[in-house]
């Protein structure tokens, strides 16, 4: 109750604000102040002259920026005038920041990223945008406000130095082998790399907690997030572990130890764009995301292993890149959420596998 007196007190204010923001708008339009309107236009090139005036995006993402550093040089390539100021940010402290942010009426970023856990919470914090008016494919949009602009496979990988390709795990049951009992599996302690158990109707939520269980019976190392078990998995610290194939294919392309082992299935976590309720720079921040969902977008983000992928598996001519290829060579299946029902059922989900893991970290 007292969150949804809190969204009640922070759309109320919301509306005040709006509104004094009108009155305002027309007593301070002789003398040019004013903070800019939300931009109404629905053809780009008139979308870019509004954000064009704004002069610049902010744009908040869990991603390091180098593998961004590509997309955002061909946005302001493609848009001069406009500078992206970007901030790799984890993506539970996005939604702490725009919640306390919004509730003060002073939103200090325009766009943002929504994946996993924080789809949900994000969905009330996202502005209302027709995305469609700015030439969003309809199969990107998700619940109306979100944009799907990449997809982060969860995978198992392993250490080439300390595991033979033919020695490494090749199902989820091979994990849970006696040879990988005491740490020599690094483990993400948030379980998110159980997302699959809830996806596929074939392996179930039941099943997950029994082998999240099992598996804690190994004593593997737990780590924080993904990319620190990635780190452990390169080092050498634990010959296998939870990773991302992103990470795992930039590593490997610079000539790291590391492979994506064939366990399946997995989830083709999605990641989604969203621009913020409130967004200082409203007209950019609706051009960068309608710009990364775009061919051109993508191909530059494809470059650094962040792209589009089919919902399921789809190893066709047609449909490869690179992370969809390393996915294919490995043998490894994959699904991807559809709708956001399945976003609420993981919120339910991933404290019992926390519990089950023994490691709690809600």
């Amino acid at each position: 109750m007292n969150g949804v007196r809190q969204r009640a007190g922070r759309r109320s204010r919301a509306a005040v604000a709006a509104a004094l923001g009108t009155v305002l708008a027309l007593v301070t339009a002789a003398c040019g102040g004013g903070p800019p309107p939300a931009p109404k236009a629905k053809d780009l090139d008139a979308l870019y002259q509004e954000a064009k005036a704004e002069g610049e995006v902010v744009w908040f993402a869990p991603k390091p920026e180098a593998q961004m550093r590509p997309a955002i040089d061909a946005f302001e390539k493609k848009y001069p005038g406009i500078k992206v100021k970007y901030t790799n940010k984890k993506a539970p402290d996005l939604v702490t920041q725009l919640n306390v942010e919004q509730a003060a009426d002073r939103v200090s970023f325009d766009v943002s990223n929504a994946g996993g856990l924080t789809v949900l919470p994000s969905q009330d914090m996202a502005a209302k945008v027709n995305w469609a008016d700015y030439e969003v494919p309809a199969g990107q949009i998700f619940a109306d406000n979100f944009v799907y602009v990449w997809a982060v496979p969860k995978v198992w990988a392993y250490n080439t130095d300390a595991v033979a390709a033919g020695d490494a795990p090749a199902s989820w049951d091979d994990l849970l082998a006696p040879r990988w009992k005491g740490g020599k599996l690094t483990v993400e302690s948030r379980g998110s790399f159980m997302t699959v158990w809830a996806r596929d109707a074939s392996l179930g939520t039941d099943a997950g907690l029994t082998y999240a269980s099992r598996l804690a019976r190994l004593r593997p190392h737990y780590t924080e997030n993904t990319t620190q078990a990635h780190t452990n998995i390169v080092s050498g610290q634990t010959p296998v572990g939870t990773d991302l194939i992103n990470l795992v294919l930039e590593d490997k392309a610079k000539g790291a130890p590391i492979a994506v082992a064939p366990v399946g299935p997995t989830n083709a976590n999605k990641s989604y764009l969203f621009v913020a309720d409130g967004a200082p720079h409203p007209a950019a921040g609706r051009l960068l995301t309608a710009f990364l969902a775009s061919k051109e977008g993508q191909s530059a983000l494809v470059d650094t292993y962040n792209s589009i992928i089919p919902t399921n598996t789809d190893c066709t001519d047609a449909a490869k890149n690179r992370v969809i290829d390393a996915l294919c060579d490995a043998g490894v299946e994959w699904f991807s959420e559809t709708d956001i029902k399945q976003y609420e059922q993981f919120s339910a989900f991933f404290p019992k596998v926390e519990d089950a893991l023994g490691t709690d970290v809600n």
